[in-house]
């Protein structure tokens, strides 16, 4: 199913999953509405580029998750997030021992999980915590384990063209069924980003696709172009479906980052000065 675009009552603009909403799993993935930044960045941006001369205040930064926890319903849980670096490296975020709410995690999980940690993708078993991972191009992942008797698993990945060559999706997968959530049990959600049209990428790129079992993502000789091109939500899907993963909802051709300025910011297109949107995913404990 296609993504759900949906205005919330702050004025906060997400696209999210109906498939992850019907299971009642916390979510979303951001536009670049609804926020209180100005200039480049207006106006729900969440991070800054690296090098930026001119970078959007911390201030304005932090106010707009707070806009955006309010908006989905998870004003109150602690958000965590790591340092990505366009890879394949999973972490883990389990409870402590007798400490099952993320009021209790102890200091070294807040540290580690506070961007000090590198990787791009995160899974948790901890409720009421809501995983972020930030983009601008690349594309945003999100998985609930949602079965009956499942570990009550999720997980957030960042997956530029790097970490889809990688293979970080089937790495988290993996991960995910290592602490109880089966692929079988899954829900996916695959986040706006930048489409095939305007991917151009040069051949030593695209070969790196083939070799990965992914050469239906390669657009060899698109409209007007000479370099390839590259698909990554179809990758992407791809790879969900080889890793064991059958409900997928995914998104249409509006929510391509580069060529939709209203309502995303682009890497490829803002370069200096492109926001970040990010995609959040948390579950509540269940009902006793």
């Amino acid at each position: 199913m296609a993504l759900l675009r949906t205005t919330h009552d702050n004025g906060v603009v997400t696209y999210q999953s109906p498939l992850l909403r019907a299971a009642g799993v916390i979510h979303a993935f951001s536009t670049r509405i609804g926020g209180i930044s100005e200039g480049p960045f207006s106006s729900l941006n969440l991070g800054n580029p690296a090098n930026c001369e001119s970078p959007d205040p911390q201030s304005n930064v932090l106010t707009n998750f707070e806009r955006l926890q309010r908006a989905i319903g998870a004003a109150h849980m602690r958000r965590a997030w790591v340092t990505q670096v366009h890879g394949r490296q999973v972490e883990l975020l389990e409870p402590e021992p007798e400490n099952e709410y993320a009021e209790t995690l102890d200091a070294e999980l807040r540290d580690r999980f506070s961007g000090q940690t590198e990787a791009d993708a995160i899974v948790s078993t901890v409720p009421n915590v809501l995983l972020t991972i930030r983009v601008a191009d690349c594309v945003p992942i999100l998985l609930a384990g949602v079965a009956a008797g499942d570990g009550q698993a999720v997980a957030a990945i960042h997956a530029g063209w790097r970490g889809v060559v990688g293979n970080v999706i089937a790495k988290t997968v993996r991960a995910m069924h290592e602490v109880g959530s089966p692929p079988a049990g899954l829900i996916a959600a695959i986040g706006p980003c930048i489409s095939a049209a305007h991917f151009e990428v040069g051949d030593e790129v695209a070969e790196e696709f083939v070799r990965q079992g992914l050469a239906a993502a390669v657009v060899r000789s698109p409209a007007g172009g000479k370099k390839p091109h590259v698909d990554l939500q179809a990758a992407v899907r791809m790879q969900l479906e080889t890793a064991g993963v059958q409900r997928i909802d995914d998104h249409g051709p509006e929510a391509c980052t580069f060529s939709n300025p209203t309502d995303f910011y682009s890497h490829r297109r803002d370069h200096t000065y492109a926001g970040r949107m990010a995609a959040l995913i948390a579950f509540r404990p269940l009902a006793s």
